[in-house]
């Protein structure tokens, strides 16, 4: 019997790194019907970002059960059992891929499937959209976001129904007052911008200064992740290992950190970074927020997202006591305001996932990408995920994190992964970046 019978929602997360288990497991929840009780259960795609066991802690989003497959492990589940609800927490590529493997999956019942972004979308608009196409449910995190997805869909001519406006669903914690007694500020870095060791030398520079001309202010280096673990982007120069480099080591007041966003904010009153979805979330608070403009304002950066917003900065304005404030329709549009209106910002979504569930059969999945609207594309997409251009999969796709292979290979094949993980990650942080500079000698 197919479980939307039942009494609980079952719903499978399927995510590809910690910030998007991150969403992918607190969107879930909030979408959920919540009249019934929720099942939910986590997957983590097999790959170069698999967040370790200290990043899963530290993103604070649990499940029923969280385990590691491959995309065609993951069809097979679906396959097998029975879920009500399935959210992909995935890139563009890989979403697509799953929609394809499920459309090829012919099930008696089908569920409703439910994907978005995980933060600022600043680059690859239109492809990135497309290739969610094809889900029930595409969520906006603000109306600016639903505007633009609309627009993208009607103007190829497909169907733009499923995009759905929410809101980024980690916002939160206590609204900031001016009459604290905190004196912090928080640099929020990100893995890729910006991308080069000169600039990132740069910020960490700025940064230290900043500390030494403010003595008695408390300034963090906010860090994703530690030297050798994964996000989302590659981290080719993490800052753990330029701040070994700086000249007399830095002030006592100057601190690398790590954990939960929202725990870091709780103590900051001026937040500063280039274009973090850490913004936005200090934004919702009303902490003092500022975009650095030091590298210029430039879509590969992602801090033109910003203009508008009151937000832009320089260090030299900041060090000397600047403190930006958002213009307040910028923010509204950006869903990121703390009026009280956050709390309902997923009823419209979950009304309409709560539809779909109790209407009738869902009909097939149609994505906009297929063999005949995107022959020279598509194929070669789903190959990566080793699915045919039918979406089933290839005849060499690999075994499943749950196949039937015997515990002594299980322990052994996992060893390996870590290895090859680590190896590869120790390349790119470590060797790359040698043979780069000796190839411009």
């Amino acid at each position: 019997m197919p479980s939307r019978n039942s009494h609980a929602v079952r719903v499978a997360v399927l995510a590809d790194s910690d910030t998007r288990w991150k969403w992918g497991a607190l969107t879930a929840r909030r979408i959920a019907p919540d009249d019934r009780p929720t099942e939910l259960s986590g997957f983590l795609l097999r790959g170069r970002a698999t967040p370790t066991a200290r990043q899963l802690a530290e993103v604070g989003a649990d499940a029923d059960a969280l385990r590691e497959v491959t995309g065609t492990a993951f069809l097979r589940t679906l396959r097998e059992e029975s879920y009500d609800i399935v959210v992909l927490a995935l890139v563009g590529g890989a979403v697509q891929a799953m929609l394809h493997g499920m459309a090829a999956l012919r099930t008696e019942f089908r569920p409703v499937v439910v994907t978005g972004y995980v933060g600022v979308v600043y680059e690859k608009l239109s492809d990135g959209l497309l290739l969610r196409h094809g889900a029930d449910v595409v969520l906006a995190n603000s109306l600016y976001d639903a505007e633009r997805f609309r627009a993208v869909y009607e103007g190829v001519g497909a169907d733009a129904s499923s995009v759905t406006e929410a809101a980024l669903p980690f916002l939160g914690g206590t609204p900031y007052t001016a009459e604290g007694e905190r004196d912090t500020l928080v640099f929020a870095a990100q893995p890729s911008v910006p991308a080069t060791r000169t600039d990132r030398a740069y910020l960490l520079r700025r940064l230290v200064e900043h500390a030494r001309l403010h003595p008695h202010r408390e300034v963090l280096l906010k860090l994703r992740s530690k030297p050798g673990e994964h996000t989302t982007h590659v981290e080719e120069y993490p800052y753990q290992r330029l701040v070994e480099k700086v000249p007399g080591g830095p002030p006592p007041n100057f601190r690398l950190v790590y954990g939960n966003m929202g725990e870091v904010l709780d103590r900051t009153d001026l937040l500063v970074t280039v274009s973090s979805t850490a913004a936005l979330e200090s934004l919702h608070r009303g902490i003092p927020t500022a975009i650095l403009t030091d590298f210029g304002v430039r879509e590969p950066l992602g801090n033109h997202h910003f203009i508008g917003s009151g937000c832009l900065a320089s260090w030299d304005q900041l060090d000397g006591g600047g403190r930006p404030s958002a213009d307040p329709d910028w923010a509204a549009r950006q869903g990121v305001v703390s009026d009280g209106s956050y709390a309902a910002a997923f009823d419209h979504a979950r009304e309409r996932v709560t539809k779909l569930l109790d209407g009738p059969e869902l009909p097939p999945i149609n994505p906009y990408y297929t063999v005949t609207t995107a022959p020279g594309y598509l194929p070669g997409l789903l190959a990566r995920y080793h699915l045919a251009p039918d979406g089933k999969p290839l005849a060499t796709a690999p075994e499943g994190a749950d196949s039937d292979a015997s515990g002594l290979r299980r322990v052994v094949r996992e060893a390996v992964r870590g290895a090859a993980r680590g190896a590869y990650r120790h390349g790119v942080q470590r060797v790359a970046p040698v043979i780069r500079r000796m190839g411009e000698l």
